[in-house]
């Protein structure tokens, strides 16, 4: 799907504010209400926009501790059962299939650094195929965001 101005605008603005009105994105957009929802709903049908969610803050879900942990699998073998794994952690926030000396780099949240060690040792070294991981913790974050920029 080709985007034209208008759809940078609006995806611009969603990614500012998610749950702006119609009524709001269609003054930034110079279209009526109607226009505005509707191109919104072709952007979400085409898949440019995958979902809506509330951004919160992993402290007061008792998450403040971030960590990267880099993942070299056992074998090509392995790549499905940590994968599944993978899934069902619910610390787990991202994963990437990176080049470099890891085959996959995750982004983990937990309460401390207990936890971290037993989603380490629990879920990733116990049989889910893992020959080695490295983890890094974060001190601080200087920027974290979900925007991305619109040419």
């Amino acid at each position: 799907m080709t985007l034209d101005r208008t759809d940078k605008a609006a995806l611009a603005r969603l990614m500012e504010e998610g749950r702006v009105s119609w009524a709001d994105l269609a003054r930034v957009l110079r279209l009526s209400p109607a226009a505005a929802a509707q191109r919104v709903r072709r952007l979400e049908k085409a898949g440019v926009i995958r979902g809506y969610a509330a951004l919160v803050d992993p402290e007061a879900l008792g998450r403040p501790l971030t960590a990267f942990v880099g993942v070299v699998l056992a074998g090509h073998g392995a790549r499905r059962r940590f994968l599944a794994r993978v899934r069902a952690a619910g610390a787990v926030q991202e994963c990437h299939h990176v080049t470099g000396e890891f085959d996959y780099l995750l982004k983990v949240r937990c309460a401390g650094t207990k936890d971290l060690e037993r989603l380490i040792n629990d879920t990733f070294k116990d049989d889910a195929g893992v020959a080695s991981s490295r983890t890094v913790i974060v001190l601080s974050t200087t920027k974290e965001t979900h925007r991305l920029p619109v040419p």
